[in-house]
């Protein structure tokens, strides 16, 4: 497998998505995004996307330059029409305008309408952490998911994740989760991996459990789970379902659409600022004991540390940072192909 460190990953979607017509500008936020993705960890939204991404521009679901336009506005909130550009532009955008509002007001709230899929929400919870602001933000598939209600075997739902970050020092505690049992991404990285997938995560089209991960893609297709499997997946359903509500019906994404593309996106963002709240050393100050009293626990026999939310991504980072990032071979393979239809040379990587 090709190991490519930080620059070389930032390159190498740059010079994909700019072969395939996005502007110099855009193509560098995106290809930041996928790229950071992988330094921290998370494959499923790395340069692997790529291949996602140019097949949603040819086929006209990607709107390259469309301009973000704002429907509605107060001094605290917004809802902003992304004209199906990349969500990752939108979301840059979106987020700067609710830091300028929590900062004047203490909260903020943006909710976003036709936006594509917006790669890992992590990464724009932490910006906006270490900005000083508490932040949730929720993503929705307002067109076809791919997972099954609880009780039920046919798909009904998005992986529909959630991300919540809080500042502690010159860092943050960084939760990034689906309310299914697995990322629709995590599926294809094993599929391309020719590995099998941990039971408790999907079921065939008749609603039997499997680890292959290739029923989830071909016909007849299969179901990822809610979060909690079979057993306990009512919880994550329930949260699926509430993120529908705020992401896909009160942005105007909606829900169960068949005119919109995989991956399209509904998002609810809201931040709070810390200092509006409570002065920032005296939210240092229990940040620090929560930290030590979290920690202190004894652990579990054969556990050496207890972590919090975002640690693991951020020492993943430092290790890839040094060490860079192995791409499975079938995932460099489509990457080749995809670059030679493109004309796109990738000498020098």
């Amino acid at each position: 497998m090709p190991v490519l460190k930080h620059p070389q990953l930032i390159d190498l979607a740059t010079r994909i998505l700019e072969g395939a017509g996005v502007s110099p500008a855009d193509a560098k936020v995106v290809g930041h995004e996928l790229a950071d993705a992988n330094i921290v960890g998370h494959d499923s939204h790395g340069v692997m996307r790529l291949v996602q991404y140019v097949q949603m521009i040819h086929d006209g679901h990607v709107k390259l330059g469309a301009a973000p336009q704002i429907l509605r506005e107060a001094p605290s909130y917004a809802l902003i029409d992304g004209g199906f550009n990349f969500g990752q532009i939108i979301m840059t955008r979106a987020l700067d305008m609710a830091i300028e509002k929590a900062r004047a007001t203490g909260t903020s709230t943006v909710l976003i309408r036709n936006c594509n899929h917006v790669g890992r929400l992590g990464a724009y919870t932490e910006r906006a952490a270490k900005a000083g602001f508490l932040t949730t933000m929720c993503v929705n598939a307002p067109g076809p998911g791919g997972v099954a209600p609880f009780g039920g075997i046919e798909r009904r739902l998005g992986t529909n994740p959630i991300s919540m970050s809080a500042p502690t020092g010159d860092s943050a505690v960084v939760l990034d989760m689906t309310t299914s049992a697995t990322a629709e991404g995590k599926l294809r990285v094993s599929h391309q991996k020719g590995e099998q997938v941990p039971e408790g995560l999907i079921i065939d089209s008749e609603g039997n459990p499997t680890t292959d991960p290739g029923v989830f893609y071909n016909a007849p297709v299969g179901s990822i789970l809610p979060l909690g499997g079979p057993m306990m997946g009512h919880k994550g359903f329930g949260m699926s379902v509430m993120i529908d509500i705020f992401c896909g019906i009160l942005s105007g994404s909606g829900i169960g659409r068949t005119d919109l593309p995989r991956g399209a996106n509904g998002v609810w963002l809201s931040l709070m600022s810390v200092e509006h709240f409570l002065p920032r050393d005296e939210y240092e100050a229990w940040m620090a004991k929560y930290t030590t009293y979290i920690k202190s626990s004894r652990t579990a026999p054969g556990v050496s540390e207890i972590l919090l939310p975002g640690e693991i991504e951020a020492r993943r980072a430092t290790q890839r940072t040094a060490e860079g990032v192995s791409i499975p071979d079938e995932t460099w393979r489509q990457i080749n192909e995809l670059a030679g239809k493109l004309k796109v040379s990738l000498a020098g990587l």
